[in-house]
């Protein structure tokens, strides 16, 4: 049963929904991976340039 629980969850976190803008994008799993981020491409370059 816990391990159910653990697949939702993981599963729930890669639903391509960027935590910064909350629009859908796939870039989303491909940051959330290399960078243990939930953001676009988009946010990801704007935080790069504006850290603040």
């Amino acid at each position: 049963m816990t391990e159910d629980k653990e697949i939702e969850k993981n599963l729930k976190d890669l639903d391509d929904i960027c935590d910064e803008c909350k629009e859908q994008h796939e870039s989303v799993t491909q940051n959330l991976i290399l960078t243990g981020f939930k953001i676009c491409k988009s946010c990801r370059v704007s935080k790069t340039i504006f850290p603040i």
